[in-house]
């Protein structure tokens, strides 16, 4: 994917590559009142959040004045078409702060689920990426659920971040504390220096530490002694096709597992795939001042 030259400051049209989905699409920062709200309906069209989950417009505006970063992407079509003001992608962060260290933080990236496929998402990460740097920022972080293998493709394989903190009950998302599925979260650093280059998934040849019981979508008593240069950690590749009980039943596994290796010093560098099973690649890695940054995002 790359921006066309001669658009206009702050956009970018983006062609999707091979194997793809070919719409195109524009990617700009959002200015206008109007088209802040309307990226509230983008937040509900791709997580399905209700309206006490979304983060309202007038955040985002604020936001977008006092050092925030909120990217809209929109259908390349005609000015004079509609649609083209329609947003169905979206990337938000702000600056983050800890002592002296000021780093970025993204807290929102949604994609319309009609556009899902044309790289859309990728897309929105390096443009946010390209912002960040041009504030002098040279680190982003984000949270995402660890139940969802899509997710973690896209994070450490096609951007080539890394998880290195298992964030348990992240997030109160229902009302009932005894009852809630617990909102577990992964937090994901991102060295914006490093070039970018997309790698394709590994097959997963290390020792596994978590695997699932044969014949069954069941989880399999977690490895937690394994002391190798690498280890793997399956993940579902469907989980909203689980029944609750084995989706929990997943959630405290991939807690224990990714739990336990992440504290003792491996980092989550990839996911690895066979077939329809996908696993996490950790790395033992070489310890890191970042490794105790915690903040928060949607994800």
């Amino acid at each position: 994917m790359a921006a066309a030259h001669g658009d206009p400051p702050g956009t970018g049209t983006w062609q999707t590559g091979a194997g793809l989905i070919a719409r195109p699409f524009v990617i700009r920062e959002v200015t206008d009142p109007w088209a802040f709200r309307a990226l509230e309906h983008v937040q509900a069209s791709a997580w399905g959040y209700a309206d006490r989950e979304l983060l309202p417009g007038t955040m985002l505006r604020i936001s977008a004045v006092t050092g925030g970063i909120v990217l809209g992407a929109y259908p390349a079509l005609p000015p004079s078409d509609p649609a083209s003001l329609r947003p169905v992608g979206l990337a938000f962060g702000f600056p983050a702060l800890r002592g002296t260290e000021i780093w970025h933080h993204s807290h929102l990236l949604a994609v319309d689920p009609a556009w899902r496929g044309t790289g859309m998402a990728v897309a929105l990460k390096l443009a946010q990426r390209e912002r960040a740097l041009a504030q002098g920022l040279t680190r982003m972080t984000w949270t995402f659920d660890p139940l969802v293998s899509r997710n973690a493709r896209l994070n450490l394989g096609k951007l080539g971040a890394v998880a290195r903190t298992y964030l348990p009950d992240w997030y109160a998302l229902e009302d009932d504390r005894t009852r809630a599925f617990p909102a577990d979260r992964l937090m994901v650093e991102w060295d914006l220096t490093r070039p970018h280059a997309e790698r394709p998934a590994p097959p997963p040849h290390e020792q596994v530490a978590l695997e699932a019981l044969d014949d069954t979508q069941w989880p399999g008593p977690a490895r937690l002694s394994l002391a190798g240069a690498r280890v793997l950690v399956e993940v579902p590749t469907r989980p909203e096709g689980l029944d609750l009980e084995v989706r929990r039943a997943w959630r405290n596994a991939l807690r224990e597992g990714l739990g336990t290796y992440l504290s003792r010093g491996y980092e989550v560098t990839d996911l690895a795939r066979a077939g329809h099973r996908a696993y996490y690649v950790l790395t033992q890695g070489p310890g890191d001042t970042h490794r105790d940054a915690v903040s928060s995002e949607a994800g």
